[in-house]
């Protein structure tokens, strides 16, 4: 359910960028898409399509745009997820967490959901969301598998060698960039890191195996879970997969050896 506090944002916000006429369109995403799944913890996903010549003057404007906004407190660019268009940003008044994500409408084909037209000039919005349909899992599961097994390996010498730290960091790293997405598509989710990840239940719980402690036997029963775990979630998208099937026999032959080796 959408906050008052939500709402005046959105209703302050759509007139600034309407009267703007290098804009021609505006969308919400993330949350507002399905109300149900809005409370007072979502932020704000606003996809703001810029007219193709004067794309690059609006990316040097943008938080000068956002300041029209509300009282933006800090904002920062999507370099870290490979959306450098991106503007990440945070408000006051309601204390808000916002998306400003500046596209042409090209790069509407890049989106995992059909955001709700706001404003848009004709049609030229809705036409290129009814173009360029949104991709539902744009997962190639040979990257999985070609990375997997040697992130094992690499993971267990940690926890043999005692840096503890660091592998609780690793198996951290495998839930957001293998198992979570994994899950996620499963249950025909978009796969982005272990968002909404309690939604999947049953899935989810199997995951709170991989979490360790700071305890080597910890690491070393979450890694294994975490082996365990990919080995299931890939039989689900397992068609046309060449399968590193020695890699992953070494890199599980390995586990069990360091858990004898270790008196674990």
């Amino acid at each position: 359910m959408i906050t008052s506090g939500q709402q005046l944002f959105i209703n302050s916000t759509i007139p600034v960028l309407r009267r703007d006429e290098r804009i021609i369109g505006v969308a919400l995403g993330g949350s507002y898409i399905t109300r149900d799944k809005m409370d007072e913890y979502s932020g704000l996903d606003f996809t703001i399509v810029v007219e193709d010549d004067k794309y690059e003057e609006v990316l040097r404007e943008r938080v000068e745009i956002a300041e029209k906004f509300g009282t933006l407190l800090a904002s920062f660019t999507g370099e870290h997820i490979h959306q450098p268009e991106l503007l990440i940003c945070m408000y006051d008044e309601p204390l808000l967490h916002v998306d400003l994500n500046f596209v042409r409408t090209d790069m509407l084909t890049y989106r995992f959901d059909n955001p709700i037209v706001m404003h848009q000039r004709g049609t030229v919005l809705s036409d290129a969301i009814a173009r360029y349909p949104y991709q539902k899992s744009a997962t190639d599961m040979q990257w999985y598998e070609d990375r997997f097994w040697i992130w094992v390996h690499f993971i267990a010498t940690r926890i043999a060698r005692g840096e503890l730290f660091d592998s609780i960091e690793s198996l951290s790293f495998l839930r957001l960039n293998v198992l979570g997405p994994l899950i996620l598509i499963k249950n025909g989710f978009p796969p982005r890191g272990v968002r909404h990840i309690e939604d999947c239940p049953t899935d989810a719980k199997s995951l709170t195996e991989t979490i360790a402690e700071y305890d080597r036997a910890s690491c070393l029963r979450a890694l294994k879970a975490a082996a365990n775990l990919y080995i299931s979630l890939r039989g689900v998208n397992k068609a046309g997969l060449f399968t590193r099937d020695l890699a992953e026999s070494r890199a599980l032959r390995y586990l069990n050896s360091l858990e004898a080796k270790l008196k674990l």
